[in-house]
């Protein structure tokens, strides 16, 4: 993700690197209601528990110079309807990207990776705990 897209302008250049783009698309897809979180495997889970979170874990991003294609992986929450979720994610990235970059995003692709059982799990402990 070292490359740059550069737009040649009467004052000079603005240059937009892969990793800015790949962090909009990130914080894009967490705001979504029905994502826990990003997929970004075990290196990514050692160094955020070493404290170091990375705003682009589960992003891939190719840019070129007007267009940026995504895949985005992603966590989703346990009962909620994984396609509405993917749906939505996309439309996020895609108005993000388009909005604070001015690139078109011809491709968001999103690869659910898993289910968050978290919330299930708490509630079944929760009535137990009261008894």
């Amino acid at each position: 993700m070292e490359e740059n897209i550069s737009q040649e302008l009467e004052f000079g250049t603005i240059k937009i690197s892969d990793d800015v783009v790949a962090v909009i698309a990130g914080l894009a897809a967490t705001e979504v209601p029905g994502v826990a979180g990003m997929s970004g495997g075990v290196v990514n889970g050692i160094t955020e528990m070493l404290g170091r979170k990375n705003l682009s874990k589960g992003v891939k991003v190719q840019v070129g110079e007007k267009e940026a294609a995504v895949d985005l992986y992603i966590i989703v929450d346990y009962g909620v309807r994984i396609s509405e979720v993917a749906w939505n994610v996309q439309e996020s990235v895609k108005k993000a990207i388009e909005t604070m970059t001015g690139l078109k995003a011809v491709e968001v692709n999103i690869h659910v990776q898993g289910v968050n059982m978290e919330k299930e799990q708490k509630a079944k402990v929760t009535p137990k705990e009261n008894k």
